[in-house]
């Protein structure tokens, strides 16, 4: 099930899109509906097992999913996100019963970045998936800052290395010039 909404105009670096991972369908209706009225672009998926292809199929920018789920649960999914080298730096908010704490700690034990308890505030939850979103957008900016910034280190490298050579070969030139002045 995929349910995308349109992003909307003013948001000048694009609508987020998730993807939400439930399998009770009137919850994963609610969610989508809910969220997708924020503005955000929603991917649904009934299972776990079918997120990740999802993810690779259409990259998300943050995975909200429930913790307990069959065959494969929420803290599977996230260890497969963190597993994945294209993927693990996607934030995951797992949600949980109110009385699941061992649920949560697996959840972050897994590398979930939030879990939260049912029952839950809306308003709350949504604030965490919007904070999620920008921690991880100027995480993915200062990598890419830094990838720039290393590629203008190996450039410089380069240039420094060329200009070295040029010199030696200047200071060679010269010196051989000296010695036949030297010799006249």
């Amino acid at each position: 099930m995929q349910i995308e909404q349109a992003p909307p105009s003013n948001h000048g670096t694009g609508a987020a899109r998730l993807l939400i991972v439930e399998p009770n369908r009137s919850a994963l209706g609610v969610l989508a509906k809910r969220l997708g009225e924020l503005g955000y672009r929603i991917i649904a998926c009934e299972s776990a097992g079918n997120a990740t292809a999802e993810m690779i199929r259409v990259p998300v920018d943050l995975v909200l999913a429930e913790l307990r789920m069959a065959p494969v649960s929420g803290v599977e999914l996230t260890r497969r996100i963190r597993d994945d080298t294209m993927l693990k730096d996607t934030p995951v908010i797992l949600i949980t019963g109110r009385s699941d704490s061992s649920g949560a700690v697996d959840g972050f034990t897994s590398g979930a970045d939030d879990v939260v308890a049912k029952p839950f505030h809306f308003e709350v939850l949504a604030a965490r998936i919007a904070r999620r979103i920008a921690r991880a957008r100027s995480v993915k900016e200062l990598k890419n800052d830094n990838a720039a910034l290393d590629a203008r280190v190996i450039s410089r490298a380069i240039e420094l290395g060329e200009i070295k050579v040029a010199l030696e070969a200047s200071e060679a030139e010269r010196l051989r010039l000296q010695s036949l002045v030297a010799r006249s």
